[in-house]
């Protein structure tokens, strides 16, 4: 117990262990600390939004309350697209096995389509104008006959 007495005596100020500041003592010689400013705070979309929030505030009005307009285009909204949802998994549950098999074919013809056209396009020009005129005599030779 003795020693115990003896802490608090060597101890005045009640036993702060916090070490204080140097720029205290008034030396003129040393730079003070200012506080840096916060960004976020410092920012006017932050001072306006804190402006607003006090505002509604004091009206009485809750964060959370909107224009009923506006509630009722977001529920409508919401109703929307839960009700697409639904409509695009149903036709994907109604699908048979026949019906997919086809999709898959009709897009196979698709990518082969467009894959030729590509090669068309990159094929030299006389190529090009020969397939023309071949066309055109055919054509022409089928006229003469009918």
């Amino acid at each position: 117990a003795s020693m115990y007495t003896e802490i608090q005596r060597e101890q005045p100020d009640g036993g702060n262990i916090l070490t204080h500041p140097d720029y205290i003592d008034g030396n003129p010689d040393l730079i003070k600390p200012k506080k840096l400013l916060n960004p976020v705070k410092a920012s006017k979309s932050h001072q306006e939004l804190h402006r607003e929030l006090l505002m509604n505030h004091k009206r009485g009005l809750g964060v959370e309350s909107k224009p009923e307009l506006q509630r009722v285009l977001e529920h409508r909204r919401r109703d929307l697209l839960i009700k697409q949802k639904k409509e695009e998994e149903e036709a994907k549950k109604l699908q048979s096995p026949f019906e997919k098999e086809l999709l898959k074919r009709h897009q196979r013809l698709d990518q082969l389509e467009k894959e030729q056209e590509k090669q068309e396009d990159h094929a030299p020009e006389f190529i090009k104008v020969k397939e023309n005129l071949r066309r055109t005599s055919t054509v022409t030779g089928d006229e003469k006959a009918a």
